[in-house]
């Protein structure tokens, strides 16, 4: 078997996007552009993790032009001039040093925490007002309103192009907004964006649909989902294969380049009977690039993938990653909280320098490294 450094250093080409290698940083919130605006700390951050061998960065998720987007403090928003003036500035600091970066654009939904600006009056927004299932809080998206969110990320999409970003991120994963729209348990509408788990993908399409009418046919656009939700880990949009397939196949078609498949842990199978796991079975099912995520490069700790508060070992085994590598399972493989304490962590890898990876810990997170 080729070792993990030859397997993750070379090339990766597809239509659309050629990176120097297939360690890409996954999308973490950081919680640190006051005003809701990227700052120089935040170029020079993602700058720092580009000149050390990461091939891709997809930032931390970052609000459309929409009242009820955002739902934490200290994020970054993608609109207004003020906020895609620091965006430009990231995406000239990541070029400099060689690197490729994209944006993943995001709407919170039902998700939004009460008093966020810019309104501070205004409510989550979900399909049905329903955050969890059983539990009505929300606002209830009408027509108008899901035509205003497909335009909102239509326009952060033409507007990261035009900022010279590599490509663009959809955020449908982990129980936001689009992710609503998917899940059956708080997706209860009867128009054309319910119904069954296939019917469900339409606010999606739409998005992407829209997306591709608005950015040139070369600019790859990527859509992040997953199974699990952050109100519920144990969901599952598709039980089988063959579900999962016709999920999948309305979003391929409206024009998604590379899926980005979240899982908490990358080695697990998504279904019996096989080792694939979620990346795994989208590239085989839908024929595209993927890119596998979940615990890359760290030992669980005592609170595993939830607790943010635990300090995990840095793990130095990746022989189960080198063999879904070896077969090509998946493309790509997506580094979340092992580059938060180590922005060199890609270069590290690159050398074998593997007793030199600092280990995850929960100061990481209390500044932008």
């Amino acid at each position: 078997m080729s070792s993990i450094q030859e397997l993750l250093f070379r090339p990766f080409e597809s239509e659309k996007l050629s990176l120097p290698n297939r360690l890409v940083m996954a999308p973490m919130t950081r919680n640190h552009s006051p005003n809701w605006i990227p700052e120089q700390a935040t170029a020079d951050y993602y700058q720092r993790r580009a000149a050390h061998d990461t091939g891709l960065i997809i930032t931390e998720g970052t609000p459309v032009n929409h009242i009820a987007s955002n739902g934490y403090p200290g994020v970054p928003r993608f609109f207004g001039e003020d906020a895609l003036a620091g965006w430009k500035n990231v995406v000239d600091a990541v070029h400099e040093v060689g690197g490729k970066i994209m944006p993943q654009i995001w709407h919170v939904g039902s998700m939004r925490k009460a008093g966020m600006p810019p309104e501070p009056e205004v409510p989550g927004y979900s399909p049905s007002g329903y955050s969890t299932p059983g539990k009505l809080r929300c606002h209830a998206m009408t027509d108008s309103e899901v035509a205003d969110v497909i335009e909102a990320f239509a326009q952060a999409a033409e507007d990261a192009q035009r900022l010279g970003f590599d490509g663009v991120e959809i955020h449908g994963a982990h129980g936001y907004l689009i992710d609503q729209f998917f899940w059956g348990g708080v997706n209860l509408r009867t128009d054309k964006y319910g119904g069954d788990y296939v019917a469900r993908t339409r606010f999606a399409v739409e998005i992407i649909e829209a997306i591709r009418k608005r950015v040139s046919e070369s600019f790859p656009v990527v859509l992040r989902y997953s199974q699990w939700k952050q109100q519920d880990y144990s969901v599952k949009l598709a039980q089988t294969p063959d579900e999962l397939a016709k999920f999948l196949e309305p979003l391929t078609n409206a024009g998604v380049d590379i899926f980005d498949c979240s899982t908490r842990r990358f080695w697990e199978q998504e279904f019996e009977d096989s080792t694939l796991n979620l990346a795994g079975w989208t590239k085989k099912i839908t024929g595209k690039p993927t890119i596998t995520v979940g615990s890359v490069g760290l030992k669980g700790g005592p609170g595993g993938f939830t607790d943010l508060a635990a300090t995990n070992e840095a793990d130095h085994d990746f022989d189960k990653l080198a063999e879904r590598l070896e077969r090509e399972e998946f493309d790509l493989v997506a580094i979340g909280r092992a580059l938060l304490s180590d922005p060199e962590w890609c270069s590290k890898m690159k050398r074998g320098a593997f007793d030199d990876m600092k280990a995850y810990s929960m100061q990481s997170l209390g500044t932008l490294y």
